[in-house]
């Protein structure tokens, strides 16, 4: 787990004017304890200075060393941003919501049903009791 994270930067090269710093060295003091409070006002913790080669480029073709002094600070990661180890947590399914009953249906209408003048009864007809086949004239 990443408990600090790290800043690298350059040294000063030049030294800062002030009052008290008398000679090259005490203004290199002066710019040295100004970049040392900036950053730990950031939250920075001075840790080293190292001194280490970097190739460049001397004309068209050649390279030379060149040693650059550079300054390390390292500060705690916030708990926030720190990353947890990977667990397994079950995953829940949803709960589905309880089904919706169905609207009442009306009841249906539907056409009456066509009769033929002869299943009408007798009572029923418009016309008065119907005639038997006795009954009728030829």
């Amino acid at each position: 787990m990443k408990t600090h994270e790290y800043k690298v930067i350059p040294a000063p090269t030049k030294g800062e004017k002030a009052k008290a710093a008398k000679g090259p060295e005490g203004r290199f003091a002066v710019s040295m304890s100004r970049l040392l409070n900036e950053m730990a006002e950031q939250g920075w913790e001075y840790i080293r200075a190292d001194i280490l080669p970097s190739e460049e480029r001397s004309g068209l073709t050649s390279t030379q060393t060149v040693w650059r002094t550079l300054l390390v600070f390292r500060r705690p990661v916030p708990q926030a941003a720190a990353v947890t180890p990977f667990r397994h947590e079950p995953v829940v399914a949803p709960v589905a919501p309880p089904p919706v009953p169905p609207l009442r249906a009306e009841p249906e209408v539907t056409a009456p049903e066509r009769v033929s003048p002869d299943s009408v009864p007798e009572e029923a007809s418009p016309d008065g009791p119907a005639k038997s086949d006795a009954d009728k004239v030829i």
